[in-house]
């Protein structure tokens, strides 16, 4: 009886044990890229979130979300200017031309379209951000509404 007592108590262990489930799994922890380390003028045409979060504070980037006013309303990066896609060739003035020109979207494709279309209008220094807010909050940075 005390085998069978002990042996019920082993079984019942390991069932309780099976059914508390697997840990969660941790929050996604975002790259740390030094923004005293990035040279702008070597930036790639596609950049990375953890680029454009180390470059973000500078004076001489800015970023520039191509969505549209509802989308933008629902969450975007702290300090991005709203420039809707259809709206920039009527636009070209508003962008700056001495500064580092990061656009973003919500997935990286239509930043993507905008960066090649200024590129191909004279702007030299413009950049895709890669997949777009998306990427953004995936890597866990800070989004305001």
């Amino acid at each position: 009886m005390k085998h069978l007592t002990f042996l019920l108590l082993i079984v019942a262990t390991l069932v309780l044990s099976a059914c508390a489930g697997a840990p969660a799994a941790p929050a996604p922890v975002a790259p740390v890229v030094q923004s005293s380390t990035i040279d702008v003028a070597t930036l790639p045409i596609n950049v990375d979130v953890a680029t454009v979060h180390a470059l973000m504070e500078r004076d001489n980037v800015v970023l520039l979300d191509v969505r549209e006013p509802d989308e933008y309303a629902a969450g975007h990066i702290p300090g991005v200017r709203l420039m809707p896609m259809g709206t920039v060739p009527s636009r070209l003035s508003d962008i700056p031309t001495d500064k580092t020109v990061i656009v973003t979207c919500r997935s990286g494709n239509r930043s993507g379209q905008i960066t090649d279309f200024l590129r191909s209008n004279g702007f030299t220094n413009v950049h895709n951000m890669q997949g777009g807010i998306l990427a953004w909050q995936r890597a866990g940075y800070p989004v305001e509404k």
